[in-house]
């Protein structure tokens, strides 16, 4: 195996540490509702120096999901034994993307595919990190209302279906941006495709710390709640929306947040730039990382 190839580990009832398999080779049936619908949840952590971060809340989460759209999965300690194997199995690392993944298995077995793959992540995250990015604000099609009325269009479970969140980042890299904020028709400020957004305002010395609501159907991120936390203890305000996109122009200083990037700085929305004083957008950044390399459970 080399430095750069991934590790698979399936979940197996027969191997209570979890079954590695070759992740040159096929291991997923075609008939599998997860290839040929997207039916499926999952979870993406980081690991460093071999230690997942926030592995309990990821693990809450998928169950989450999961309870979301009725499947049965594996207990967390099955997980957490499977997850160790990975580590592991793959060469030693400072970082290693960790990822869970659940389908609803091979169409009429009635029993869930279940694996975990360690592999490293790819360059952009940290770039991303250090220099920050470029943004766009794109239509998500639903108004902000729209996860009460509808529960059945899943909105605020970690799916496989993620066909429209991948073809909203590839439209703003043709358009010379790095990522998008998703906006409700209605016009209130939801996520990005694989990330929270957080923004800050420090107003007579004190700093807060703002995120969407949560009953908007976003996805609630383990990195923000982490955040909030540690935030908190530091002696900062926090706040959930509504937020609208001129809350997001008149930040001081505005982050897409997620367990793999972890905090990336917003240069600029729709090309205009974000926060008056970029060196107290800097300083605030280098805070909030500081608090997410000390928050203990990270």
């Amino acid at each position: 195996m080399t430095a750069a190839s991934p590790v698979l580990v399936f979940l197996d009832p027969a191997h209570p540490e979890g079954r590695i398999a070759d992740a040159g080779q096929p291991q997923l049936m075609a008939t599998d509702l997860g290839a040929t619908r997207g039916d499926g949840v999952f979870e993406s952590l980081l690991a460093v120096d071999g230690r997942p971060r926030k592995l309990q809340a990821h693990l809450d989460r998928l169950a989450r999901s999961a309870a979301t759209m009725e499947l049965d999965i594996p207990p967390a300690a099955d997980w957490r034994a499977a997850i160790a194997t990975a580590v592991a199995a793959h060469p030693a690392a400072e970082e290693l993307v960790i990822k869970l993944l659940v389908t609803r298995g091979v169409e009429g077995a009635g029993r869930p595919t279940c694996w975990v793959s360690a592999a490293l992540p790819g360059p952009a995250g940290r770039v991303q990190r250090e220099n920050g990015i470029d943004v766009l604000l794109l239509d998500r099609g639903y108004d902000s209302t729209i996860a009460e009325r509808a529960p059945w269009l899943l909105m605020g479970a970690k799916t496989l279906s993620y066909a429209v969140n991948m073809a909203a980042l590839r439209y703003a890299h043709e358009h010379g941006a790095d990522d998008v904020i998703f906006l409700s028709s209605d016009g209130k400020v939801l996520e990005g495709p694989t990330s929270t957004v957080l923004l800050a305002h420090i107003e007579d010395g004190v700093k807060r710390l703002i995120t969407p609501q949560l009953d908007t159907g976003i996805l609630p991120g383990t990195t923000q709640g982490a955040l909030f936390a540690a935030a908190r203890n530091a002696g900062w305000e926090l706040g959930y929306g509504p937020l609208e996109p001129e809350d997001l122009l008149d930040a001081d200083a505005v982050w897409l947040v997620s367990s793999i990037r972890l905090l990336a700085r917003v240069n600029h929305i729709d090309g205009k730039p974000i926060g008056k004083d970029p060196a107290l957008a800097q300083e605030l950044t280098r805070e909030l990382a500081a608090m997410l390399a000390e928050e203990d459970g990270i």
